[in-house]
């Protein structure tokens, strides 16, 4: 499993690749006389925009076959990445040709001197030049402009499927090998493929959810801003998973409102079908935790992710969270020690003050097993504080883990982003592999 997980980002990446060089290479083999490099340049350019603009749908479209092979946080990084590539493509695609616009003269059929001057075929090109890069600087930017996260994700889908509607028409009208009736057909595929992952993440997940639903077995506060929910499957046996993923979930609303968030799961898969979240108040949603009460449906989408030891043979497992990052790691701890999984384990746990420790009782008397050492770290402690104080930064790794541990643990973390960046790089100056660190990046609402 270890060796499918390092070659799964490989594969989605010639995956991908395939997928936006097939118009290049159908349309070299159309058998068109060649123009001009810098007009042929131009044409690729577009080619390749609107090929990885399609490919992008798969990618957003959160399917677990990429989200448990991948990873979620890797692939949502490379969709963004792709998409920046595909929107320099586009804006350059028009500006590389050498212009002669116009009607197809007699002495030039195939168009190899003159390019379209039909208005509607060239209006839709015009049009999804303008909204492209209006939609990837919101995309990047939603954030700061303080959407809900249900609304952001609604329009961002409509918006994609509007540019990839415009594109189309824009291609197969005003392009010059699109008009090849392998490439229409090529086109015409691709657009459907990524119309239909939008049709299964808007309509059919959601009526599966709808068919599967759950309901809200237990919620409890855990800490000033620390909930504890427990959902339980409702005429169903719910759901496999592995410790250490996360499903998106869905409390009180309808399936088919996308008024979602992703959450880890803290119950072990060996405890029942039941499951346990850890959930920090942190924006629309999670603010309203208080509310919910136990009876309300509820539903999810999942399990993804990689963040699990599942078929790891590590002699170790290092496990290192911040604030709420703690979530998996106790679906970690809970699953070995149901399992009986003999190998020890040690736990940093970060927090800001010492009420913000969830599940103390429980990790204290883990912290006095034989094969286990939790270590807990305060940003502000109070007087009598006896623990860690600071960051979970290379410093404190370092002084936690010997170089033998570095060579042959499994490192497992979660937690703030900056946090994460820090650790990986400390494990991987300190002689750790990258095939012996998970971690998944994912926001809370």
């Amino acid at each position: 499993m270890a060796q499918n997980s390092r070659l799964a980002p490989l594969l989605l990446v010639l995956l991908y690749l395939a997928t936006a060089c097939l118009p290049l290479v159908l349309s070299w083999a159309s058998g068109m006389p060649p123009r001009s490099v810098r007009n042929d340049v131009a044409s690729g350019l577009g080619l390749l925009a609107f090929a990885m603009i399609l490919a992008e749908f798969v990618l957003s479209g959160r399917f677990r076959i990429i989200s448990s092979g991948v990873g979620l946080d890797v692939t949502i990084r490379f969709h963004q990445l792709m998409a920046r590539t595909a929107l320099a493509f586009a804006l350059l695609h028009p500006f590389a040709y050498q212009w002669l616009p116009g009607p197809a003269r007699p002495w030039d059929p195939t168009r190899e001197l003159t390019l379209s001057g039909d208005f509607p075929a060239l209006f839709t090109g015009i049009a999804a030049f303008v909204l492209l890069p209006a939609f990837v600087i919101v995309s990047m930017k939603h954030d700061d402009l303080g959407y809900r996260y249900g609304f952001w994700r609604l329009t961002h889908g409509l918006g994609a499927l509007l540019i990839a509607g415009l594109l189309l028409h824009h291609t197969l009208h005003a392009g010059r090998y699109s008009a090849d009736p392998v490439m229409v057909g090529m086109w015409v595929t691709m657009t459907a493929v990524a119309a239909f992952s939008l049709i299964v993440v808007y309509v059919v997940k959601p009526f599966w959810q709808w068919l599967h639903p759950w309901r809200v077995s237990a919620i409890e506060q855990l800490s000033e801003r620390h909930w504890g929910v427990t959902i339980s499957p409702v005429g169903h046996p719910g759901v496999a998973f592995s410790a250490g993923q996360f499903v998106w979930l869905n409390i009180g609303q309808s399936p088919f409102s996308v008024n979602e968030n992703p959450f880890s799961i803290s119950s072990a898969p060996a405890a029942g079908p039941d499951l346990g979240f850890v959930i920090k108040e942190l924006g629309d949603f999670t603010s309203t935790l208080g509310t919910v009460r136990v009876g309300e449906r509820a539903y999810i989408d999942g399990p993804h992710g990689t963040l699990t030891v599942r078929d790891r043979s590590e002699p170790g497992i290092a496990m290192i969270a911040g604030g709420v990052g703690i979530a998996p790691m106790l679906s970690i701890q809970r699953e070995l020690e149901r399992t009986g999984d003999p190998r020890r384990t040690v736990l940093i746990y970060g927090n800001r003050t010492e009420n913000q420790i969830v599940f103390r009782d429980e990790l204290d008397a883990r912290a006095l097993a034989d094969t286990s050492d939790v270590i807990f770290v305060l940003r502000e402690p109070d007087e009598g504080w006896t623990g860690q104080v600071g960051l979970i930064d290379a410093g404190l790794v370092a002084q936690t883990f010997d170089q033998k541990q570095f060579e042959t643990w499994l490192f497992v973390l979660c937690g703030p982003p900056a946090m994460m960046t820090a650790i990986e790089e400390a494990l991987l100056a300190s002689g750790v592999s990258s095939a012996r660190i998970l971690s998944e990046r994912f926001r809370y609402d």
